[in-house]
């Protein structure tokens, strides 16, 4: 099934709201194994969206659209479809009684503007909204070209949402036979280029598929599988995903809803362990914090712009100042038995003060006994604004490799 998106609203062309609906509309798509080829946005023009509208029936299978079904005289989803298919929307009995009916239970008046809410053409039968006035349109026909639906829903985003979640996927995944289900692995530590490489043999299977998508919180592969039942599609899934971990190993951290810092807590409270953090120069300080905030057992972050600086607001007596014995002399005094540090230094890079090159070093220190320093050390040249979460990801990646480690040599 080919899909396509069409967003209705001149408000969405002068860029006075996002089209958050499309954005979810087409990560759902995805999620049922229904191919969005095209996302377009129309303004509020008979002609225009009637072109719009008869292009997408004509090469698409599926057309969903979301806006212009309210009761003014620029909504004209409604008039544009029945254009589209030469035929003319009629009021509805039932649905004007229901209509009617939803304003009388507020204690309203229904304005007789109100009423083309309540029409639909012969091939369109009603989606309900119990929560807004206007319902939605399912359209189903065939011609010489195949089968074609519109699928039009408000565009008032929780009334698109709730029609969406509650009427139009299930009939959707009962009009294509099959069950979808995916699988997310996350990455940490790898480019996107480097993780398809490494997979990149894998992701030319037609089921189960894998996607590679880089994130906000590292690089995800989506496997997602089709099979007649939920059972089929996780054996399918398992067996992918069995393959991607050995190709990938610790560079994974997490799945599905997991994150770097669920994933990292989790760790350190089933290691038990009491942490304190170190942050040291502009774009680490209030990087690293904030990440362990809700951890039960963090006694405490200590920032500063500079070494020097935090040795003087730590009162440390220590032969020089390194993020090692500064960290070393910390743990010591407050009893914590591991230190997350995190040490920055920008330069400008380039004449246009947005680019600036980083060298982060972070180190995890342990009072155990047999316990080792490790350390990391990176450069980025990115967006002054990318910062903070680049020190965060390295920060915890560092966390999680060493816990990593120390599981390892005590099994």
């Amino acid at each position: 099934m080919k899909a396509e998106i069409v967003s209705i609203g001149t408000e969405l062309l002068l860029g006075t709201i996002n089209d958050t609906n499309a954005q979810y509309l087409a990560q759902h798509l995805a999620e049922l194994g229904i191919d969005c080829y095209f996302v377009s946005q129309v303004g509020d023009n008979p002609v225009r969206l009637a072109e719009v509208l008869r292009r997408a029936w004509e090469r698409s299978d599926l057309t969903i659209t979301t806006g212009g079904l309210g009761p003014t005289g620029d909504d004209l989803t409604r008039e544009a479809i029945g254009e589209v298919l030469g035929e003319e929307p009629i009021v509805d009995p039932a649905l004007e009684a229901s209509l009617r009916g939803w304003y009388a239970r507020r204690s309203a008046v229904m304005p007789e503007r109100n009423l083309k809410q309540a029409t639909l053409v012969p091939s369109a039968q009603v989606i309900l909204n119990p929560v807004g006035t206007a319902p939605g349109w399912w359209v189903q026909r065939s011609d010489a070209g195949g089968s074609h639906i519109i699928v039009s829903m408000p565009g008032v985003p929780f009334e698109m949402k709730r029609m969406w979640e509650n009427e139009v996927e299930p009939r959707l995944i009962s009009a294509t036979g099959t069950v979808i289900v995916s699988r997310t692995l996350k990455t940490l530590g790898l480019g996107e280029s480097t993780v398809e490489e490494m997979v990149d043999d894998l992701m030319k299977g037609s089921n189960p598929t894998l996607a590679p998508y880089a994130k906000a919180d590292g690089v995800h592969l989506r496997i997602t599988a089709k099979a007649a039942d939920r059972h089929q599609c996780e054996a399918l899934i398992q067996g992918l995903e069995a393959k991607v971990r050995e190709r990938l190993g610790t560079a994974i951290y997490g799945v599905d809803s997991e994150t770097p810092r669920s994933t990292v807590q989790q760790a350190l409270a089933d290691a038990g362990l009491s942490v304190i953090v170190l942050e040291v120069g502009r774009g680490a300080v209030g990087a690293v914090g904030p990440s362990l905030a809700n951890y039960a057992r963090l006694l405490g972050t200590f920032a500063a712009p500079s070494l020097e600086q935090m040795a003087r607001s730590l009162k440390a007596e220590v032969a020089g100042s390194t993020l090692e014995n500064l960290g070393q002399d910390l743990l010591e005094r407050v009893g914590a038995d591991l230190l997350i540090g995190a040490q920055v230094q920008q330069e400008p890079a380039g004449t246009d003060g947005v680019t600036v090159k980083f060298d982060a070093s972070m180190c995890v220190l342990s009072t155990r006994a047999g316990e080792r320093i490790i350390r990391a050390t990176q450069s980025w040249k990115t967006g002054s604004s990318e910062v903070g979460r680049l020190v965060e990801l390295a920060a915890l990646n560092l966390v999680r490799r060493f816990l990593e480690q120390r599981s390892e040599l005590k099994r």
